[in-house]
């Protein structure tokens, strides 16, 4: 039998997660829980780079999306779900990366750059924030992953991991594999205002809304801008609940909608209110699984206590490695 590759993701826990995490993120993960050997975690420290200032929200955040990965199908019993802070390790491989990583190597990260402009509100002149990627880099080579999902935005990431475990073992000797980015499709969805999906925005549909919640963001999402009124005919190419349509809908209702919005055979309330009864038709099993996780705190507990000690021995092991390799193992 051939043994899976060992693949390890993460997000930072800034609130519930929406439509856009889902199909951007979450969903890949549960499609490579059985083909993969998994280890997914909640960034909790990572979430402190830009929050530092106001953690207080922390703790409800982490369990959020505790509920959410749980709920939309991340199976403890097919990967390893764990906490970044529950495994100390992390910190001290974090440190020792720290000490043979180049500043340049940190200071041209796209990310860091973005981030300092669209933050601006924000006081990110910290050595947390500039050595995020350091982190991120000790959060994966530390279970030796072969393999990091992301988006196309996101290889720069996984780039410089890649540099940080070439230049320890150049140093050190060989310890760490270098991870591959393995590129997830990412469907092309916006929020409701057509700019991108993002809780910041306030434009985000969230999977744990309610049915009558879920409807009325459908309703109010902004269709293709240049039809005005019900008589014109509409461009679907350029339609957010299109997008939509092409991953909730019947493959004949969309080919349909298609035609008649084309023709102004069917009107934009019309459309969204399709759309909107087979989204929520497919968020519906979600919901009824995050209800069980709610009423049982103690199985949710129970599997991310499981996950961490898992994951601590694993990272333990890789440390013993490390010790030895940079001389500290007295």
């Amino acid at each position: 039998m051939t043994e899976r590759k060992r693949i390890l993701s993460g997000m930072r826990p800034t609130g519930a997660l929406h439509m856009g995490n889902y199909l951007g993120a979450l969903a890949n993960w549960i499609g490579m829980q059985d083909p993969y050997d998994c280890f997914f975690f909640v960034a909790d420290w990572h979430a402190l780079t830009s929050d530092y200032e106001n953690p207080t929200g922390l703790p409800n955040y982490v369990h959020e999306i505790l509920l959410d990965w749980l709920s939309a199908g991340l199976d403890p019993q097919r990967c390893t779900l764990f906490i970044q802070s529950k495994v100390p390790e992390h910190a001290e491989l974090y440190l020792i990366l720290s000490m043979i990583t180049p500043v340049p190597w940190l200071e041209r990260n796209p990310t860091y750059k973005d981030q300092i402009v669209q933050l601006q509100n924000k006081d990110l002149s910290t050595f947390g924030f500039l050595g995020y990627p350091v982190l991120q880099a000790a959060d994966i080579i530390m279970y030796k992953a072969q393999g990091v999902p992301v988006g196309v935005d996101q290889v720069p990431h996984v780039e410089i991991t890649r540099e940080i475990a070439r230049r320890f073992n150049f140093l050190y000797g060989p310890v760490f594999p270098e991870p591959e980015a393995i590129l997830t499709q990412t469907p092309k969805i916006l929020g409701i205002d057509r700019r991108k999906m993002s809780k910041s925005y306030g434009n985000a549909i969230y999977l744990s809304e309610t049915e009558e919640q879920v409807r009325a963001k459908v309703m109010q999402m902004i269709t293709d801008p240049q039809r005005m009124r019900r008589s014109d005919p509409g461009n679907p190419d350029v339609c957010n609940v299109f997008e939509f349509h092409k991953l909730y809908t019947t493959a004949d209702t969309v080919a349909q909608i298609n035609t008649q919005c084309r023709a102004a055979e069917i009107g934009c309330v019309e459309c969204k209110k399709i759309m909107a009864n087979g989204l929520i038709q497919a968020l519906r099993p979600i919901h009824e699984k995050r209800r069980f996780y709610q009423d049982h705190p103690d199985t949710v507990r129970d599997i991310i206590e499981t996950g961490s000690r898992k994951a601590r021995l694993v990272a333990q092991q890789t440390m013993q490695e490390v010790r030895q390799a940079v001389k500290i193992n007295y």
